[in-house]
């Protein structure tokens, strides 16, 4: 984690106004609400338009399969140490079917060993966004068996990702209490 204390702190219960607590309320109901969103509850307005987007690329909308959108969330959230995102899509990159193996795999980067060649480029295709912005024609290339439109959602899923760490990362937002810190990124 970059800050051991939140520089935002995530909204209790009792702080929440009826314009937070509705916006909360429209996605969680009466589940647990996780920091990151209690953190954006601040800002109701903005958490509402976050949440559309947000919610696009985590939907089957997103053209990416949901294995390769986490593999590639995943590998982002690591380029940008962000503790928070890496806790949060581990246990969701499970879910969508990466083993133990591959999600330790993915700290390694594209040139690990083990890789499919798509697997691969998608990871370069994210290291290359999250250090140029800028995917280049061999790497585009190398996404060649990926529709138009599944190479617009992986910049887009690393830009939204991008975005998502650079709050989590700049707000302090701090694990929840069901969620363990990956050693690699307790800097």
């Amino acid at each position: 984690m970059r800050l051991k204390a939140p520089r935002i702190a995530p909204l209790a219960d009792s702080d929440m106004s009826a314009e937070q607590k509705e916006a909360l309320a429209a996605q969680f109901g009466r589940g647990p609400v996780f920091n990151i969103f209690r953190t954006l509850g601040r800002a109701p307005k903005a958490y509402k338009s976050f949440m559309r987007w947000g919610g696009y690329i985590l939907s089957d909308y997103n053209s990416l399969p949901p294995r390769e959108r986490e593999l590639v969330i995943l590998r982002a959230g690591f380029n940008w140490k962000s503790g928070y995102e890496w806790a949060q899509h581990v246990r969701i990159g499970k879910q969508c079917g990466l083993t133990d193996e591959e999600i330790t795999r993915i700290k390694a980067g594209p040139d690990a060993p083990g890789w499919s060649a798509i697997d691969a480029a998608l990871l370069r295709a994210t290291d290359e966004l999250t250090s140029d912005a800028f995917i280049t024609d061999k790497t585009w290339a190398q996404l060649a068996s990926l529709t138009e439109k599944q190479r617009m959602d992986l910049v887009m899923t690393v830009g939204q990702y991008t975005q998502v760490s650079m709050m989590l990362n700049s707000f302090g937002v701090q694990l929840d209490n069901d969620l363990t810190l990956d050693p690699d990124l307790a800097k």
